[in-house]
């Protein structure tokens, strides 16, 4: 059996869809080839998005926001769009779904306060992928 293959994709791949590649690398281990890329990449991960992350054991030292690599795009297996503003033309062969992950800003919630809730709406949605990933129903 073949590794699985997921790609997050955000806007600028700062801060939701690089918190969808760490908590799902936290999930499912070497179970899951993860990526992370973003349609108009920003310069750095978002602080307070990193913080929220290490608060649950992810660390995102090291990782930098990217653009969506059109060899990688061709092999993956699973592509997540988080948010409604992230676009990506299907390919063949790949799965496509998006995740309108909960926006706190909306509700007046800021800071960590706010990452923390999309960190927490984003964990549920990665564990019921990892689950289907693995076959299992948690």
């Amino acid at each position: 059996m073949t590794t699985p293959s997921v790609l997050f994709v955000c806007v600028k791949n700062g801060g939701k869809s690089q918190m969808a590649a760490g908590l799902m690398r936290k999930a499912a281990g070497d179970s899951v080839e993860v990526h992370s890329a973003g349609t108009r990449p920003s310069g750095t991960v978002n602080a307070l998005s990193a913080e929220a992350l290490l608060e649950v054991g992810v660390d995102l030292s090291g990782e930098q926001p990217k653009p969506i690599d059109p060899e990688l795009l061709s092999r993956i297996d699973y592509v997540i769009t988080l948010g409604s503003e992230a676009t990506v033309d299907p390919i063949d062969g790949a799965t496509f779904e998006n995740w309108n992950t909960d926006e706190p800003s909306e509700r007046g919630i800021d800071g960590i306060e706010r990452m923390r809730l999309v960190r927490n709406d984003i964990a549920a949605r990665v564990e019921e992928l990892a689950s289907r990933l693995r076959g299992t129903d948690g």
